[in-house]
């Protein structure tokens, strides 16, 4: 691939290569990875399970950190067996796009088109379906519920969520315990 040459005035950039969509960004491994333009073949559970340990869920309005990671892993306990994986990598994209709240994620123009593409990246990776099965969305729903109770202050106003809160302890662990949790559920589903 041939590289272009950089092109910066302080706030925009561009590091665009020859046969790619859009910029490029550096992975934790050490990688490269174009959100635009996501390929199966750049996707690494590591730098999945290292990004998602430092993303605190909510924006960081909850009362301690918590991250995505440590959430995934309980959504992957939440499941019938057969679903954990899928369960495990729900927000995986996230690793690559970045968490946007509920609220906001809707209404962001060419969001969705571009998580789903990264989604489907990740999916084929893994040997996944793109579809997520119903079950993934109940538990996920069910953790966020658990979550509410657990690490929210309380709310001013029902969230509008439907289902019960999953029956889960919030540990709030390090960014550190999170990666290592989330790496060794990966490892346990895919062995």
């Amino acid at each position: 691939m041939t590289a272009t040459k950089p092109i910066s005035d302080g706030d925009n950039y561009s590091n665009a290569q020859e046969g790619r969509t859009g910029n490029w960004m550096q992975m934790y491994s050490g990688g490269q990875f174009w959100p635009l333009d996501p390929r199966a073949e750049e996707v690494r559970i590591e730098d999945i399970a290292h990004a998602l340990s430092n993303i605190c869920r909510y924006g960081g309005h909850c009362e301690r950190f918590y991250s995505v990671a440590e959430h995934s892993v309980l959504v992957s306990y939440a499941v019938p067996p057969e679903h954990a994986l899928i369960a495990l990598l729900h927000d995986a994209t996230e690793a690559y796009v970045g968490d946007v709240v509920r609220p906001l994620k809707r209404l962001l123009s060419g969001y969705a088109a571009i998580e789903r593409r990264v989604w489907e990246a990740i999916a084929s990776r893994f040997g996944m379906a793109v579809e997520l099965p119903d079950c993934v969305k109940v538990a996920d729903n069910a953790v966020l519920l658990a979550e509410q109770q657990q690490i929210m202050k309380p709310a001013p106003a029902d969230w509008c969520i439907e289902g019960e809160p999953a029956d889960c302890e919030i540990d709030c662990l390090a960014p550190s315990d999170a990666e290592a949790a989330f790496l060794f559920r990966f490892w346990q589903l895919t062995k």
